[in-house]
């Protein structure tokens, strides 16, 4: 057995998620179908970093597996691609140490949200931002996203459908700028984990504040009272991108 690490990115938009569901179209289930059929019927198993949900893309979704096998990196890269659907990219593969685990071996993740900004929906960013039809106050989320930096409890940002308990997490870094020549909000969100759901919710809070119809400061205020129906709003997830994992 070889132990690899790879690192690929997809269009989230026709996938059911990352997570292999049963009769449904998932990013782990196509690539161990892939490597299984590359093993001549070995089953092969991968791990991920994390679970995207359906529609969420990866710039740089990590995975490490076990091969029965040795195949130069590079060879199963060419020979991994060459099976691949169209919304599926390998970037890299390594050798990996037996101890290399993508999910808990990781010590942080960081995520970007693209809203579109417009009062109507550009029919060409719908599968790939979020979209805002109102008007919103760039240097306000700036200064309010600067109250995410640290270590809180997120209970008020996480989905009901997640099953950790708990919701402490460290947020090292949280950005939002303008692209003009887009008419986009960029913003992200760098930290040592996230809950299910937790930075579409940020998102959509953001927003909120940005237009003035949140305090400037209702991250804080949100912390406090954790409650998820406080936040109210989830970006959609065709905004989100797994950008890098972190090790």
């Amino acid at each position: 057995m070889q132990h690899y690490r790879l690192t690929l990115e997809y269009d989230g938009t026709k996938f059911a998620g990352y997570q292999v569901q049963p009769e449904q179209r998932t990013v782990q289930g196509v690539l161990q179908k892939a490597l299984t059929k590359m093993a001549k019927g070995t089953p092969v198993h991968i791990d991920g970093s994390g679970r995207t949900d359906s529609g969420v893309h990866a710039l740089g979704q990590v995975v490490s597996f076990d091969y029965p096998g040795n195949i130069p990196p590079q060879n199963m890269l060419m020979g991994l691609n060459s099976m691949m659907p169209l919304d599926i990219l390998i970037k890299d593969v390594q050798y990996a140490d037996p101890e290399f685990h993508a999910r808990y071996s990781a010590k942080g993740k960081r995520y970007m949200y693209r809203v579109a900004l417009g009062k109507y929906t550009n029919p060409f960013k719908r599968l790939y931002t979020g979209h805002y039809a109102y008007s919103v106050d760039v240097d306000r989320i700036q200064t309010a996203l600067k109250d995410l930096v640290g270590t809180h409890d997120f209970t008020s940002f996480a989905a009901s459908g997640g099953v950790i308990e708990d919701k402490v997490r460290t947020i090292y870094e949280a950005t939002c700028r303008y692209d003009a020549d887009n008419n986009e909000l960029i913003m992200e969100f760098y930290g040592n984990g996230f809950l299910y759901n937790m930075v579409r919710i940020l998102v959509a809070t953001a927003l909120e504040i940005g237009n003035g119809r949140r305090d400037l400061h209702d991250f804080i205020r949100l912390f406090e009272v954790k409650d998820r129906q406080q936040a109210r709003g989830t970006a959609p997830a065709s905004g989100l991108y797994l950008k890098e994992v972190y090790y």
